[in-house]
């Protein structure tokens, strides 16, 4: 258990935690949440004893291991197996053990050792290691391949393997997901879910929390406040808990305003005089409530754009890559204004090729590329914060974007911007190396608003943005008024912008008939296949549409009604007529809903397999009757299980929602 009491922890002259108090549960799975800069990461070098409280106590089980992501990019040339293996403190400390035992030809020490590393689990840990990184989309002939050959955002995938491979009590999570595409999202979801120990996870993707936390821990104003819940029901809960704050509130301000009123009216009367002490005592014993300040939310909106062409870009056999290696080819599609597409795919399949290509920061390789006449492109690269000069402040930007690509603006005129950013005061003359990540994108957002785009092409925009930023960009994305093209492995984004998908995949861009849910189903099917060297499956069909309700026959000239009959009055075929009508209404049901309940059917006979065949391979892993060359796909197979699974069970309760929704409409 983690308790923390009446914690005061400063960073220089900054105050980030002022007399908070808090208690973690072993096993807890919890999410901490707070704008950019409240002090998240600063309370997990706390935990870390990287950074030490000003006061109060901080109590953590000593023998608690810790498990943590390294922010650090790694240099060496040291494989990815091994540099994950590195992970796992228990099996490099009985390794040690041993080498030193063997130095000393110490027999006893010796055998001690190989005990430890049996303890540690040293015979499977290879295989271990490589189930993590395959799972975070790493591929077979890269599994041994030197850590500095790959990206920077391969490393870091790197980085949290490597903790995910310590057998730890605590787990600290900071920003999991920030270089992971879809399909590795979804497998780290199921890992996450399985994990027994304490679970602490910085993030801004509250599908991501929703569906891992049960804890919110929320940082706000130098407190700690736990509530009971993922992301989704911890806005519920603060929401009311404002409400009845800011009630009370305002209850006692009335009570206070009532009280002063009687004192100044009768404080001077003789008969009242004592009446009016009694309520300035009254007065001076009340403990006052403070008011309800919450941090003000951002907010920002798209400019109009000056021409909106239709269509915005045309391709004619399109091919995207570098030097000669074509990525992408044969694209022929058209982009329509007022379109919210979603760019869909694994990474390295091309995704970012091609929005580089649309941004002219790469030459087709093939194909004709046409744009409309008055086309303003807005590009949000992924490594657009790497690309500010990070001497200069948000205002240089801003003046120097005004002066060498427009529109035009007076520097008054791009203060006044720059504050909607919340770039205000001396902030605007802040070296940008100086800001935070959230913060550096905040102005890159303003630069790309500043240029008037209608067609906007945003590659991971919220890698380094806070909820609240997120919230916003999906609100101003919604009420822009020309087109967008998005890449990102946020959902709900994703969700909450796009009305259309593209999937890059085996070098096309095909539309994707299906939404998200199928999108993750998909790419387990895919993962499975190529694990067994079984042909990809093709995308899947368009989700079941919603059944309509069939409309009720008119009545015939041959009917009661027809012929003129009193009203009220009831004809003697009647009731057979209406146990036939019933008949043919619950038919007419069921109908309409067989293929849900026979997809219902399907997805218990799945569930019932796939948990024999998990009970089978860890059965024979515990029994130790699996070769050294299968272990690392039966790991394999158990992580695409659960992964599976969990889909399925998300697949059915929507299902089920569906066919109840439809039988109370009958």
């Amino acid at each position: 258990m983690i308790t923390l009491r009446n914690i005061t922890l400063r960073r220089g002259t900054k105050v980030v935690l002022q007399g908070a108090n808090v208690t973690l549960q072993p096993g807890e799975k919890v999410g901490l949440i707070g704008r950019n800069g409240a002090g998240k990461s600063s309370l997990f070098a706390m935990l870390t004893n990287r950074l030490h409280a000003d006061n109060g106590d901080v109590e953590i089980p000593p023998r608690w291991r810790v498990g943590e992501v390294a922010q650090e990019m790694p240099e060496t040339e040291d494989g990815a197996t091994d540099f994950v293996l590195q992970g796992d403190m228990a099996l490099m400390a009985a390794q040690a053990e041993l080498a030193a035992a063997e130095a000393s030809g110490d027999g006893n020490a010796m055998a001690h050792a190989h005990l430890s590393l049996d303890e540690a689990g040293a015979f499977d840990a290879p295989a271990r290691a490589q189930a993590l990184l395959l799972g975070l989309g790493f591929k077979i002939h890269e599994l041994d391949a030197p850590v500095n050959s790959f990206s920077g955002g391969w490393r870091m995938r790197l980085q949290l393997a490597r903790a995910l491979m310590c057998p730890a009590e605590l787990m600290l999570l900071d920003e999991p997901t920030n270089h992971l595409d879809l399909d590795a999202l979804v497998w780290l979801e199921a890992w996450l879910k399985r994990f027994d120990g304490l679970m602490i996870v910085i993030s801004h993707d509250r599908e991501f929390l929703d569906a891992i936390t049960r804890v919110t821990v929320h940082l706000d104003e130098q407190t700690l406040t736990r509530y009971g819940g993922n992301y989704s029901a911890f806005e519920e809960m603060r929401a009311e808990r404002l409400t009845l704050a800011a009630a009370a509130f305002s209850k006692q301000q009335d009570r206070i305003a009532h009280l002063q009123k009687f004192i100044d009216r009768f404080k001077a009367k003789a008969s009242k005089a004592k009446q009016a002490q009694s309520r300035v005592k009254a007065l001076a014993r009340m403990e006052r409530l403070a008011p309800i300040l919450t941090a003000s939310d951002f907010e920002f909106e798209f400019r109009e754009p000056q021409s909106l062409p239709n269509p915005m870009l045309s391709f004619d056999g399109l091919a995207c890559g570098y030097g000669s290696n074509a990525i992408v080819k044969g694209f022929s599609r058209s982009v329509l204004a007022g379109q919210r597409i979603g760019i869909l795919g694994a990474n390295g399949q091309g995704k970012s090729t091609l929005v580089k290509t649309i941004a002219k920061a790469l030459q087709p390789l093939a194909g004709r590329m046409t744009e409309g006449k008055g086309l303003v492109i807005g590009y949000f690269a992924q490594q657009e914060l790497d690309v500010l000069q990070l001497d200069d402040g948000p205002l240089m930007h801003m003046v120097r974007l005004a002066r060498d690509v427009g529109p035009a603006g007076r520097e008054q005129e791009l203060r006044d911007f720059l504050g909607r950013f919340k770039f205000t005061g001396e902030m605007v003359q802040q070296a940008v190396g100086s800001l935070s990540g959230g913060e550096k994108a905040r102005l890159v957002l303003a630069m790309l608003v500043w240029q008037r785009p209608n067609l906007l092409l945003l590659d991971e925009p919220t890698n380094h943005l806070d909820l609240t930023t997120r919230e916003a960009l999906s609100m101003a994305l919604n009420e822009f008024e020309g087109t967008v093209m998005l890449v990102s492995h946020d959902r709900a984004l994703l969700r909450e912008v796009c009305d259309e998908f593209w999937l890059v995949a085996r070098g096309e861009v095909q539309p994707f008939d299906g939404d998200l849910d199928d999108y993750q189903k998909w790419l387990l099917d895919v993962s499975r296949a190529a694990a067994k060297g079984q042909p990809l499956p093709d995308p899947p069909k368009p989700a079941l549409e919603a059944a309509v309700e069939a409309p009720k026959p008119a009545p015939t000239s041959k009917s009661p009604s027809a012929k003129g009959m009193p009203a009220g009055a009831k004809p003697p075929s009647q009731g057979r007529d209406d146990r036939k009508q019933g008949a043919q209404a619950r038919s007419q049901l069921a109908n309409l809903t067989r293929p849900l309940r026979m997809e219902l059917q399907q997805i218990d006979q799945r569930m019932e397999k796939l948990a024999a065949e998990k009970a089978a391979l860890e059965q024979a892993l515990a029994a130790g009757k699996r070769p050294a060359g299968e272990i690392a796909d039966t790991g394999r197979r158990l992580n695409h299980i659960g992964a599976e699974v969990a889909l399925l069970e998300e697949r059915w309760l929507l299902l089920q929602s569906e066919l109840e929704t439809m039988q109370a409409r009958a």
